[in-house]
């Protein structure tokens, strides 16, 4: 990444002003009306000097706070800043940083506020009480977002299925009013993950490049699309962008105005970084995700920053699988690393693969697929009707609706209108042809969303891989067993298990391994995601989950 040189305008403050924030403070105690000002203040949950007045939501936390410290003031002493709260100030204007807004933090007010009150202006008891008090309630409001998120996750989409740690604000914000390290102890309340660091450093590098607004302005195709040896007339244009991005080296940077092969082999790597065929052609897809402006993506780095913070805290390294860039991965540990393709669900409302936090608990070997009754219904009962020599020729019976060790029934004309009633079910007998695959690995939720392998190996060679009817197929679903499974007894190998997943015999046929201890899955949506090299990748907003978590935060700043 190299990042545009001009640097966002900040809050310019006079030069004594800063001296004076930083500087000695006088010794003078709080005035004793300070103490039960103050505390009535925080008893009626309301700020006469934030935009958002409301705190009643942090009451509780800033009570223990200040109790804690006998209704002494935090961030203000003799009509001054502490360097504490200089600090602090500073991060409520710079909230941006951590892909929040800063306006909902009031951090430029509070900060003239403060200036007004170091310059000797006429201040009250209580005026200054509810000063600092509302330095701590914008501090606890940060503090909760960077935590836990904005907005509620399950109005977003997200349902988690694992517990949360406790938050403690309270000793958070003490941390913040009194340790030298004030940066490490804001850090400890945002989550732990290494993707959210990385994050949380790209968008910085993102949000200056948007400075660079012309960047993205790129002269339209002419036609459906330059390929290496063809001329276009942003050529000039095009390989500035790709240096900016990394993508071209700077040595690199300079040509006629022909699509040259080391600017075919910069836009592959832009390409594949975007979620796009790596074909070095300038197309119209290609085009479009080149002029999407740079503050587009910082927006996405920052709404991924925001669903990061809704995730609980592991003991274990998880299982995650990103929805729209298509992949799962699981790191860590003896475990080692594994990455691999994923088809989630179609984009239709009633088929997309959910995004939730939940456990695996056990694989199947060589599975049943028992029909789910919206696909029976919708897609399979017709052609069954139409045609009863359809089952036989997909491998499909019809058992008992409650009796899963009944036998098969003959697809009479009566045992059909019994599966159309519900008396009866449909299932796909295991084998090479079964829509699961010849494994499946379960994790409890109520979407009857799981992963499996699949016989359709053709898909993943698409790259927008959306065809499923809800749930995960992996591409290599056998490595991701042997992931689940080392360490577990049974001694399981990869030649043990692609024997399990070959096993004709009845002994073979839906073979369940529990494991000792569920392993973390998190099956989430960002359509920004982080290397650990720093590489920055994006993906289309396949669900237009991202559209609906931008309303949701813009109705949550009101």
């Amino acid at each position: 990444m190299h990042p545009a040189t001009r640097v966002p305008a900040r809050l310019c403050l006079p030069a004594g002003l800063l001296v004076a924030f930083a500087a000695a403070v006088t010794h003078a105690g709080p005035d004793a009306d300070f103490a039960p000002a103050l505390e009535a203040q925080v008893a009626r949950g309301h700020s006469a000097v934030l935009r958002d007045a409301d705190f009643t939501r942090d009451r509780d936390a800033l009570r223990r706070f200040y109790e804690e410290r006998r209704y002494r003031p935090a961030w203000l002493e003799g009509r001054e800043a502490t360097r504490q709260g200089a600090l602090l100030l500073q991060a409520l204007r710079s909230a941006g940083d951590h892909g929040l807004r800063p306006d909902d933090y009031d951090g430029t007010t509070l900060t003239y506020r403060v200036i007004d009150l170091a310059r000797g202006g006429e201040a009250t008891a209580a005026e200054e009480a509810g000063l600092d008090l509302a330095l701590s309630v914008a501090a606890a409001r940060m503090l909760r977002h960077l935590h836990f998120g904005r907005v509620d996750p399950r109005a977003a989409g997200f349902d988690s299925r694992l517990p949360r740690a406790p938050f403690d604000a309270a000793a958070v914000l003490e941390r913040l009013a009194t340790v030298g390290d004030f940066d490490g102890a804001l850090a400890g309340a945002e989550p732990a993950f290494e993707q959210y660091r990385l994050a949380r450093q790209a968008l910085k590098d993102y949000r200056l490049l948007a400075v660079e607004r012309e960047l993205t302005g790129l002269p339209p195709l002419k036609s459906r699309s330059v390929r290496p040896g063809e001329p276009y007339e942003g050529m000039a244009a095009l390989r500035r962008l790709l240096v900016a991005l990394g993508d071209l080296g700077p040595d690199a940077a300079t040509g006629g105005s022909v699509l040259d092969e080391a600017t075919a082999t910069a836009l592959g790597r832009f390409q594949e970084r975007h979620g796009l065929a790596a074909d070095g052609v300038l197309g119209r897809r290609t085009y479009a995700a080149l002029t999407t402006p740079l503050s587009a993506r910082a927006e996405q780095l920052a709404l991924t920053l925001e669903r990061w913070r809704w995730l609980p805290e592991l003991d274990a390294p998880p299982i995650v699988v990103n929805i729209p860039q298509f992949r799962l991965v699981a790191a860590g540990g003896e475990e080692g690393v594994l990455q691999t393709e994923v088809i989630v669900g179609r984009s239709h409302p009633t088929l997309r693969t959910p995004a939730f936090a939940t456990g695996l608990s056990y694989v199947v070997f060589r599975p049943y697929w028992d029909v789910p009754r919206s696909i029976l219904e919708n897609e399979l009962l017709p052609k069954i009707r139409a045609n009863p020599r359809y089952l036989a020729a997909n491998d499909l019976e019809i058992v008992s609706a409650t009796d899963a060790g009944a036998a098969p029934v003959e697809p009479t004309d009566d045992a059909i209108q019994g599966l159309a009633a519900g008396l009866l079910r449909l299932r796909q007998r295991p084998g090479e042809n079964n829509s699961l695959g010849l494994v499946k690995l379960m994790m409890p939720n109520p979407y009857n969303v799981y992963l499996h392998s699949t016989p359709e190996r053709r898909l993943f060679e698409e790259s927008r891989r959306t065809f499923s009817h809800g749930c995960i197929r992996v591409r290599d679903a056998a490595g991701l067993v042997e992931y689940v499974l080392r360490g577990e007894p049974g001694g399981w190998t990869r030649e043990t298990i692609e024997a399990a997943m070959h096993d004709e015999s009845p002994a073979g046929d839906n073979r369940h391994v529990f494991l000792t201890r569920p392993k973390p899955v998190l099956v989430v949506y960002g359509t920004a995601t982080v290397s650990p090299d720093g590489t920055v990748r994006f993906f289309e907003d396949v669900y237009g989950h991202d559209a609906k978590l931008e309303a949701l935060l813009r109705q949550a700043a009101r």
